[in-house]
């Protein structure tokens, strides 16, 4: 299985379609992610976004088609994969260190803390090296800023040297000057290591100068292309099935119009215009 360019992609879906119980949230999607491709995935609450990286993980069956990481069928617990989750409060008295957060990407799947002297340390030393959180290594997780721990939380996914990022709306209650650290440190990875990144946020301007290609997911549809070809008012309106209206200024954003439904009442594309209004 490979592309055009003959590279088998990072990650490989086809003709996948996902759900919640007996409702499919959408079907038909044939996808390939190549190495150090960024992409964005949007769309509102509900319309399969963390379902997708669930079966991603191996967490969660497909309802239909296949799921491939490096030609190879999903599974849970593969070192090929990493995943940043969402930023999370922690209780500043939780005495975990960050070094040992991060060592959790290596041996989390086991039971057990395991004996210190078989913990390979020089991996964790690397990967906090290279979000530049070295200084954090001893101090408890729980006292750093919510940047300082989103650091932590890249670095613990980058641990084993993953050949795809997953990242779960990691932006998520960051200050701006975190988002840009945050986003840089992906970008990076990606340009330097030609990780896979699979990018799941409802803010896209924070993550617009280095997005490949966007998966838009809304009302158990989806389209899949560039920014420039799905963020437009004619793309978007047809997803929605009404008027939406794509404003660009400034190197930004807006998006106006997304109709609200009883079972969306936290749109992610609600939430994309405030954030791509502020």
């Amino acid at each position: 299985m490979t592309n055009e360019g003959g590279a088998v992609p990072v990650l490989r879906l086809r003709e996948a379609a996902v759900a919640h119980g007996e409702r499919t949230l959408w079907s038909g999607l044939d996808l390939d992610v190549g190495p150090g491709e960024f992409l964005a995935v949007l769309g509102a609450n509900g319309s399969g976004k963390t379902t997708l990286l669930r079966a991603v993980l191996g967490l969660q069956p497909l309802r239909r088609g296949t799921v491939t990481i490096a030609g190879r069928p999903a599974r849970r617990g593969s070192s090929r994969i990493g995943y940043v989750q969402q930023q999370r409060r922690l209780d500043p008295l939780m005495p975990v260190r960050a070094k040992d957060i991060v060592r959790m990407g290596l041996d989390g799947h086991r039971w057990g803390i395991g004996l210190p002297w078989r913990i390979p340390w020089a991996p964790v030393d690397a990967a906090l090296a290279e979000v530049g959180a070295t200084e954090y290594a001893e101090m408890p997780l729980g006292i750093l800023s919510g940047g300082e721990q989103q650091r932590v939380r890249v670095a613990q996914a980058l641990v084993t040297d993953p050949a795809l990022l997953l990242c779960d709306e990691p932006l998520l209650s960051l200050d701006l000057h975190s988002q840009r650290t945050i986003t840089g440190l992906v970008d990076r990875r990606r340009r330097e290591h030609g990780t896979a990144v699979v990018f799941v946020t409802h803010e896209i301007n924070p993550v617009l100068p280095y997005v490949d290609r966007v998966l838009y997911l809304a009302g158990s549809r989806f389209r899949v292309g560039t920014v420039e070809e799905v963020l437009t008012s004619e793309t978007l309106s047809d997803l929605y099935d009404a008027p939406i209206e794509v404003v660009r200024s400034g190197g930004r954003i807006l998006v106006a119009g997304i109709p609200e439904s009883p079972e969306n009442t936290h749109h992610a594309g609600a939430a994309v215009t405030e954030e791509l209004a502020s």
